[in-house]
């Protein structure tokens, strides 16, 4: 039998392989030339805007409060709302609804919002323009009453002071960050995106004497749609639902890490009380927020006191080792304390609990440090609890840590004062260890009564308004060593608090006392490393190589953050304690680096902690000299205890947790009107039909369409 139909055959099938071949290389470098069309024809239908801080979903035992988009993101007409009194063309008589308003921080108030939440079905979404500079009337979005449900006072301890019954902290408190918007809300900065958004809407959407815009009109997207909902019991147990091999998580607590440090080494694999052991803590809070997600400067809320106390440890670090006080001071900065106080709730939970190398029976007194950003005043206020105080012992020790305060401001600019007035402690720290026991204690603050802090828990609460001024034409460098006012006045606090701490450890040597003083050089420099920039000589020195590439050139964000991620201040705070209160100690990258003085050491790790800075470079010189610091410094857990003993429902621990999202963007665009858009629907929808009629045709044709004369039959031998 002959091969030739056989080899025939494979031919054929060879030669229709190539064609394939060539259809699928084709097929490809089409799509290919449409994805990079699609791309081309996307950039120019949508301007993508590059600077947008979203608002987000929180939640908590009973609610949530954010925003959000839906999962497609929300479309809505621009509309720039000039006035209160424009609103109803957004709620009423404007013809293309629904409306992405746009409205400058002027605009920003409880009222405008709570009639743009209550006529949301016409609202898109809201855009509010940032100031480049703090407003003159004061803003807080947060309540009148901080943490008022995870303090002390409540029914069970003086109900009569529960509620900010006797004492309004937060007079101007609008509420606006615990409201709940079914819409996204963004905060875009004053410049070349704002201005594309407002000429866009001025081309395109502005009303000229009382007639609708006409089409395109000028519209915007946004997309924040987030993952969790309702509160956190619902969303935890969403957490746990495994549905495949790749289950979703929808919202993580919030929480990171406290920062401690010891005058004296503590051992943290022996947990529990300590005979013979008493401290005395020396605490601030960390965290701050605002009513968008990524913006915290928090420099009167929270900087202002951790940036006190920081300056005092360094102050103590000679003192406290050349004459050693009966007593140890721990340095606390708790974070978490914004959402009811989980970091010292937390650190109160492990000491009750035998988690901690101290228990609560260790524990002498408290001297917390709050706001004490002071503009140009030159008093600060000594804030105790009148319910604790009731028992004599405790008073007697808070009356001696009083005398100790005030001993320590003579001879310096200040002056301290306790309010004329029985009434409970502001929001502190000192609160959660108030609830565990009567613990001698007191709260620095600047203010009397209500806050003085006119932008409490705001965007605006950053170095502006901590009087953070400098002389113009100074570059970054010059700014770095320039001493403001605001250092100033802080320097002159933090030398109170530190020779106060030294006094109530009971340090008795009168020329170690006298030598303590607070360095304003290094007071300065810290505030521009949180206020202004991250990313400065001083920072970077103080820090690990691998850590140096996240400082940043802009303000330090507060923002407490989830507990899967560390934030920055808590990174920043720790190395600068870690600088501050250690030595230097003379060994190799390799043991530094684990947390040992030598090739069979195993016990330092236990008692202290090693970091390998990057160190500063010689004069004349790029090559920085790293060194190993040694210091007391340790990181402990500020998560809520409500989630390690799963009560999500708790009423006597913090509860929130922060919902996951996907994307968050936003672009802006230009949209036909419903006619056109309809018609050219209709036009697709035609020519995809005629195009499938015609290729049915050819098809059903093909045979004689496409063909080529028939082959001549294989003959055979």
């Amino acid at each position: 039998m002959s091969t030739l139909p056989v080899v025939f055959s494979a031919f054929q099938t060879r030669k229709m392989d190539l064609l394939s071949n060539k259809w699928i290389i084709n097929l490809i470098f089409c799509c290919f030339f449409i994805g990079v069309s699609c791309n081309s024809v996307e950039n120019k239908i949508y301007v993508h805007l590059n600077y947008t801080i979203p608002c987000v979903r929180l939640l908590n035992a009973t609610h949530q409060i954010g925003c959000q988009s839906s999962l497609s993101g929300d479309v809505g007409v621009l509309h720039v709302l000039e006035s209160e009194a424009n609103l109803d063309w957004v709620l009423k008589t404007g013809p293309n609804p629904p409306y992405m308003v746009i409205l400058d921080s002027t605009l920003f108030t409880r009222s405008i919002m709570m009639k743009l939440k209550t006529g949301s079905s016409r609202v898109a979404g809201v855009v509010v323009v940032a100031p480049s500079s703090n407003p003159s009337e004061g803003f807080s979005p947060h309540t009148t009453c901080p943490n008022e449900n995870s303090g002390v006072y409540s029914e069970s301890y003086d109900p009569a002071l529960a509620h900010c019954n006797v004492t309004v902290w937060n007079p101007l408190g609008n509420g606006l960050s615990y409201e709940e918007y079914d819409f996204p809300m963004f905060s875009l900065k004053d410049d070349n995106d704002t201005q594309a958004i407002k000429q866009c809407y001025y081309n395109h959407n502005h009303v000229v004497n009382g007639s609708s815009p006409q089409y395109p009109l000028c519209a915007m997207q946004l997309y924040s749609h987030m993952s969790a909902v309702t509160d956190t019991a619902t969303c935890m147990r969403r957490n746990g639902i495994n549905f495949s091999l790749n289950p979703e998580t929808v919202c993580d607590p919030l929480g990171d890490f406290n920062v401690l440090a010891s005058t004296r080494p503590l051992n943290y694999t022996d947990k529990g009380h300590k005979t013979g052991e008493s401290v005395v803590i020396a605490a601030a809070r960390l965290d701050s927020r605002s009513f968008f997600f990524d913006i915290a400067p928090g420099a009167e809320s929270a900087a202002s006191g951790f940036v006190t106390l920081l300056a005092a440890a360094h102050a103590l670090r000679n003192a406290t080792q050349e004459a050693e006080p009966n007593r140890t001071i721990l340095y606390a900065f708790f974070q978490g304390e914004t959402f009811d106080y989980i970091g010292s709730s937390r650190l109160v939970y492990d000491m009750e609990n035998k988690q901690f190398p101290l228990d609560l029976d260790n524990v002498h007194s408290v001297l917390e440090i709050g706001q004490v950003g002071l503009h140009g005043e030159s008093k600060l206020w000594v804030h105790t609890d009148p319910v604790s105080r009731r028992n004599s012992s405790v008073n007697e020790e808070v009356e001696k840590l009083i005398k100790n305060l005030n001993s320590s401001a003579l001879n310096l600019n200040f002056s301290l004062q306790e309010p004329s007035f029985s009434q409970p402690l502001p929001p502190s720290s000192l609160q959660r260890f108030l609830r565990a026991r009567p613990i001698p204690g007191v709260v620095i603050q600047n203010h009397n009564s209500a806050f003085t802090n006119k932008y409490y828990e705001s965007m605006y609460d950053n170095a502006e308004y901590l009087n953070m001024s400098y002389p113009p034409n100074l570059t970054p460098e010059e700014q770095l060593e320039y001493i403001t006012d605001a250092a100033k006045a802080l320097t002159e606090a933090a030398t109170i608090v530190a020779r106060a701490l030294y006094t109530q450890a009971g340090g008795s040597d009168p020329i170690q006392l006298q030598n303590i003083n607070v360095d304003s050089q290094m007071v300065t420099q810290m505030l521009y490393g949180f206020l202004v920039k991250s990313n400065n000589s001083w920072f970077q020195q103080m820090v690990p190589s691998d850590f140096a590439i996240h400082l940043r050139d802009r303000p330090t964000n507060f923002y407490v953050g989830v507990t899967q991620q560390h934030s920055e201040p808590t990174f920043l705070v720790q190395y600068l304690l870690a600088n501050l209160t250690g030595t230097t100690v003379n060994i190799t990258q390799d043991n530094c680096q684990n947390q040992r003085e030598g090739e069979d050491d195993k016990e330092s790790k236990h008692i202290y902690s090693y970091m390998w800075v990057q160190g500063a470079a010689p004069p004349n010189s790029t090559e920085r000299v790293a060194f190993c610091v040694r210091s007391t410094v340790r990181l402990s857990k500020a998560l809520s205890p409500a989630f390690d003993l799963k009560e999500y429902t708790s009423k006597d621990y913090s509860t929130w947790t922060e919902s996951r999202w996907k994307s968050i963007k936003g672009r802006i665009f230009l949209v036909a009107s419903h006619e056109l858009e309809m018609l050219t629907l209709g036009v697709g929808v035609a020519v995809l039909i005629a195009s499938l009629m015609l290729t049915y045709i050819i098809s059903s044709k093909a045979d004689i369409l496409f063909s080529s004369g028939r082959e001549p039959t294989a003959a055979t031998y």
